[in-house]
């Protein structure tokens, strides 16, 4: 499934955990918000670590599922190509 994650995140160092666990699991289309194609597994070891790394008090971290109608949809005006296509493994 394709997802859209963006966050909002209040504190530098949390900020950057938040970026890292990201980055190994899609690729980022703007400065807070990432595109990941990722199992049912995935989403949840992904969505616990991230959940382990914020003050759910402080920050936000929302996640978008697009199913293949929705992601055909999509509009761009500039910026990268959607990644849709990929698959992103966790090392």
């Amino acid at each position: 499934m394709f997802y859209t994650i963006s966050y909002d995140i209040s504190d530098d160092s949390r900020r950057n955990a938040v970026s890292k666990i990201l980055e190994s699991y899609g690729t980022r289309v703007q400065f807070s918000v990432f595109e990941c194609n990722l199992t049912a597994e995935q989403i949840r070891e992904l969505l616990q670590k991230l959940e382990a790394v914020i003050n759910t008090d402080q920050d936000s971290v929302r996640c978008y599922p697009l199913c293949n109608a929705c992601l055909e949809n999509v509009t761009r005006i500039g910026g990268p190509p959607i990644t849709g296509e990929a698959t992103y493994y966790v090392t």
